[in-house]
């Protein structure tokens, strides 16, 4: 995948946040400031501030082109991004907001788009034991999270410190795949059939391992080791997108489901796992059969998932918010509970097919001079940029057009 693009820079946290009313508030109160105290809310930096235009975000309807200090506009409809691994969250699609907001990733935006993220590959690490909420047994830390894989894949924009961004579609509606020019019809003509952008992308998640140099993918000489990893990849796929991009939400085997056994009311002190009982407890809230495996999935640095993700959601009431950063929900929303139900079985399949991943074996591999004369190596420099994309036309700064 030749084409790769460095991460949004948001330049200031309050643009993005886990729930979408929160963002409308935060608007209303940068909207109704004046002076002083707008730029105070807004946090300016050397590429944005309120004193600045910039241009529409490809795609998007932006509520003004003009500066925020002269015409803030109505509040646009905040987005769904991937914030940080496996936290979809929400962001105010406003490029006056943004540091480095990269055009030509929401250029490319679409329903058939996916974005894969090539991160750090993280290294077990010590995690201490994490305090128990009210009422949880303590959970006895493990020497070390079970490790995430560095490839992340999603359907909503990446707007963390993810890593390198690798779009599978070079322009929208799934025209033009980011792949070496040369790869398809070599791995059809090799494997006797047509070859999707989607199965080279199954092909990595299953294959793929990190190297110096980066992700590095094996590729198969052998037809049988090809359809075995498109299979595991398909399903590492569709566990991942977690129903995104028309794929069926994942079920964990054997009709066991995580359910809500007592409702979450108010707002949780802090979140803890018993695991005598499989039962994740958010205050009053209590969540099984929670498998061990998710309470223990790591994400890159050693943290647990599940315990980043509810410190995600508890960031506006921490002391050290302050600002447009301190708005936020009152109580806990019920969809948090539901996003968290659908999380702890992604995280329990993927614990689950981490050693059939970590043994998969491409077998003989094609050589390196087919590849050559296939025109997949090397990739040549255009297809490491950015395609044109000149089918519509995009605001610029001010109301003017912009040019592409």
């Amino acid at each position: 995948m030749p084409w790769a693009v460095s991460g949004l820079r948001l330049g200031r946290a309050w643009v993005a946040a886990p729930d979408p009313a929160a963002l409308r508030a935060r608007w209303g109160v940068l909207a109704g400031a004046e002076g002083a105290e707008r730029e105070r809310l807004f946090r300016p930096s050397r590429a944005r501030s309120t004193a600045l235009g910039a241009a529409a975000l490809p795609g998007q309807r932006a509520p003004s082109t003009a500066r925020f200090a002269d015409a803030p506009g109505p509040c646009p409809e905040p987005v769904r991004a991937l914030l940080a691994p496996f936290d979809e969250q929400w962001l105010l699609p406003d490029q006056r907001l943004i540091d480095s907001a990269r055009p030509e990733l929401w250029r490319v935006l679409d329903g058939q788009q996916l974005f894969v993220l090539e991160g750090p590959e993280p290294v077990p690490a010590a995690v201490p034991e994490a305090a128990p909420a009210s009422g949880a047994a303590s959970a006895p830390a493990p020497a070390a999270a079970l490790p995430e894989p560095g490839l992340q894949v999603t359907v909503h924009l990446p707007a963390g410190r993810l890593g390198r961004i690798r779009p599978l579609h070079r322009r929208p509606g799934g025209a033009e795949p980011n792949l070496a020019p040369g790869l398809l019809p070599l791995l059809g003509a090799r494997f006797g059939g047509w070859v999707t952008p989607q199965d080279v992308l199954c092909w990595i998640l299953a294959a793929g391992r990190p190297g110096p140099r980066g992700y590095g993918v094996p590729l198969p000489s052998d037809p049988g080791r090809w359809r075995a990893g498109l299979e595991l990849g398909s399903r590492l796929l569709a566990v991942r997108l977690r129903g995104g991009g028309g794929a069926e939400p994942p079920r964990l085997p054997g009709g066991r489901r995580p359910y809500v056994r007592s409702a979450v009311t108010g707002w949780p002190g802090g979140i803890g796992y018993d695991a005598a009982a499989e039962t994740l407890v958010l205050g009053t809230g209590t969540v099984s059969p929670v498998p061990a495996e998710a309470w223990e999935y790591g994400a890159p640095g050693g943290a647990r998932v599940l315990e980043a993700w509810f410190a995600a959601r508890c960031a506006h009431r921490s002391p050290e918010a302050a600002g447009l950063e301190a708005v936020g929900p009152a109580v806990w929303p019920q969809a948090w509970t539901s996003e968290l139900l659908a999380l702890v079985t992604t995280l329990a399949l993927l614990a689950g097919a981490a050693e059939e991943r970590a043994a998969f074996e491409p077998g003989p591999l094609l050589p390196r001079a087919e590849l050559a004369a296939g025109g997949v190596l090397p990739p040549p420099r255009w297809a490491r940029r950015p395609a044109s994309v000149l089918d519509h036309l995009e605001e610029g700064p001010g109301g003017q057009f912009a040019l592409l």
